[in-house]
């Protein structure tokens, strides 16, 4: 499960990039009751959204060159330099290099085989978020890619990450973990674009999932809010009731309650 109690290869971090950072925390507000702290006057107007005092994510302004708005899933690694050239031998990229963040720790950001951006975090100060698997925070993380058995091999090498089959209705669920935690470290899973046409249009990416007390609540609140149903709201056996949503400029999230709540 996705815990604060961070392994090698788990996500620990996850920030919003968007041209309308105040427009995100009315949103994300509004919906989970998050607010906003500034990193400070060094930090390019990066910050803190936070619950109850605790931090659950990260964000700030973008501009048009710095790509479209975005939700970044950040993954723990010991030696981030290290793990961006692993990376670039198994055919992804660095889209922005290891680089200390005042002492905090280190961050890049690089993309897989397939063109998915995703996040680096080596701890330094800050180990990674606050809150995990609480309603208001991230829960699980899915990979909506082309090809699995790429991706699956690609982050093995990368992130130490493995993989599982988990029966599921209409198929299999390819399940995600950490290689230092084993299977009670799955923190998401990986799914064929083939199998998730709502995700064809937009492309392949890493889609946070964050944790609500009421899923039909919480959809409702997003449309009075500006945003975007995606898919609507729906129940899994054994899982839980889940939805997909995009906040006002399109960046896509989605959210659930658990059947049986992790944490």
């Amino acid at each position: 499960m996705l815990t604060t109690r961070f392994v090698d290869g788990a996500p620990n971090w996850i920030d919003i990039g968007t041209p309308d950072l105040d427009g995100a925390l009315a949103f994300y507000g509004g919906l989970f009751g998050w607010q906003f702290r500034s990193a400070g006057p060094d930090a390019g107007g990066y910050g803190f959204f936070q619950l109850e005092g605790r931090t659950v994510a990260g964000g700030m302004q973008t501009g048009p060159d710095q790509g479209p708005p975005s939700w970044t899933v950040y993954f723990q690694s010991e030696d981030a330099q290290a793990t961006a050239e692993a990376a670039e031998q198994a055919h992804g990229r660095v889209l922005f290099p290891p680089t200390d963040v005042m002492g905090q720790g280190h961050m890049a950001v690089l993309a897989d085989q397939a063109g998915v951006p995703f996040g680096l975090w080596q701890p330094g100060r800050t180990k990674g978020v606050d809150m995990a698997d609480e309603p208001g925070a991230l829960c699980w993380v899915e990979l909506y890619t082309p090809d699995i058995a790429a991706a699956a091999a690609f982050y093995y090498k990368v992130l130490g990450l493995e993989t599982s089959g988990m029966p599921f209705p209409g198929g299999t669920y390819t399940c995600v973990n950490a290689a230092a935690g084993g299977e009670d470290s799955m923190f998401g899973g990986m799914v064929p674009m083939a199998d998730a046409p709502d995700e064809v249009a937009a492309g392949p990416c890493w889609l946070p999932y964050f944790e609500v007390e009421d899923t039909d609540a919480v959809v409702e609140q997003a449309r009075r809010l500006g945003g975007t149903v995606r898919m609507p709201a729906a129940s899994v056996e054994g899982v839980g009731r889940m939805a997909k949503l995009a906040d006002p400029q399109g960046v896509r999230f989605a959210v659930i309650r658990s059947e049986s709540p992790q944490g």
